[in-house]
């Protein structure tokens, strides 16, 4: 049943208009679509959305995936607006300025304005 459905992410935020000039101003992203609800997002290969709320506990760990063609290119231009990559020394995950390396690919961690966790990867197919 659920195997033929579309997916999509939606993430929590404290203060929406905070949370959209990040997307913006970080990101380059702006919303598709708003409503009372709260504001979605389009990717070339997918869609999340977020969404206002009064709880302000974030989950911790990874969020939302964006897989990219060029992990370093994707850092660097991120960088340039601002962005804060994650540092990780755990079983199984250490980062080297900010890139943790596996035999068929790569990850990059990075919170957004509200805390949620999100990632760009890049993998060999």
């Amino acid at each position: 049943m659920l195997a033929e459905a579309t997916v999509h992410t939606t993430l929590p935020v404290s203060d929406m208009d905070r949370a959209k000039r990040w997307y913006h101003d970080k990101l380059g992203m702006d919303p598709v679509t708003e409503s009372q609800d709260g504001v979605m997002y389009e990717t070339a290969g997918g869609k999340f959305g977020l969404f206002e709320t009064r709880v302000d506990k974030r989950a911790g760990h990874t969020q939302m995936d964006f897989e990219v063609g060029d992990l370093k290119a994707e850092m660097a231009e991120l960088r340039s607006n601002g962005v804060v990559f994650e540092d990780y020394d755990l079983p199984g995950i250490k980062t080297t300025d900010g890139v943790a390396e596996w035999p068929n690919g790569a990850a990059a961690w990075f919170k957004d304005c509200e805390g949620n966790v999100l990632c760009i990867m890049h993998q060999e197919h």
